[in-house]
């Protein structure tokens, strides 16, 4: 038999595990706060006015004032004065021509006699547009002044939890080398011994 050497050997084997890591992220909502202030509201008006002046409507009636009888007659008694200096001026210019011809002195008495034609008119009593009326409609401002919104805001920061991840090895077999002899022998000097 020929001399042999076994040679066994057994690998070594690693055992992995790994614990997964995990990451967690939690978001609170923002605070936030409004307040709004009410705007400002001014308001001016000066009042409307109505005025209605009838005066002249209750005089052409014949509801005058004390005053105003006074001024009126004032006023016609210096027309006729005006109108008699105007007439008496006429008549003496008239009587100094007397000499070119005709009556003079009878014409003038029959005109002063007679006095002026009467006028005849359809009127208005009151006269129209005697009654003055005037409006004011006043006036009216607004202003308003708004107001900003107040807004206070909080931001919350972001939870995060974050579990890394773990590799875990271990060594779940050793190594190992078995060696075997078979028909193997040593020779020395004087000696032999098998293996």
């Amino acid at each position: 038999m020929f001399p042999q050497i076994r040679l066994q050997s057994t690998p070594a084997r690693l055992d992995m595990s790994v614990d997964k890591g995990s990451l967690e992220i939690r978001q609170k909502q923002a605070e936030v706060e409004i307040e709004q202030p009410k705007a400002e509201l001014t308001i001016e008006s000066r009042p409307s006015q109505l005025t209605i002046d009838q005066t002249k409507a209750r005089e052409d009636v014949g509801y005058k004032s004390v005053p105003r009888m006074i001024e009126d007659a004032a006023a016609e008694g210096k027309q006729a004065v005006m109108e008699g200096i105007a007439r008496r001026g006429q008549e003496r210019d008239e009587l100094l021509q007397i000499q070119n011809g005709g009556n003079p002195i009878a014409a003038q008495a029959k005109r002063n006699s007679q006095g002026s034609p009467k006028q005849f008119g359809i009127g208005w009593i009151p006269s129209p547009n005697s009654v003055q009326i005037n409006y004011d409609p006043g006036e009216v401002n607004v202003s308003i002044e708004p107001k900003k919104a107040v807004i206070n805001t909080k931001i919350n920061n972001p939870e995060i939890n974050y579990t890394p991840a773990k590799v875990n090895i271990q060594l779940a077999q050793y190594p190992s080398l078995e060696i075997d002899f078979e028909n193997l022998k040593y020779i020395g000097v004087n000696y032999e011994q098998y293996i």
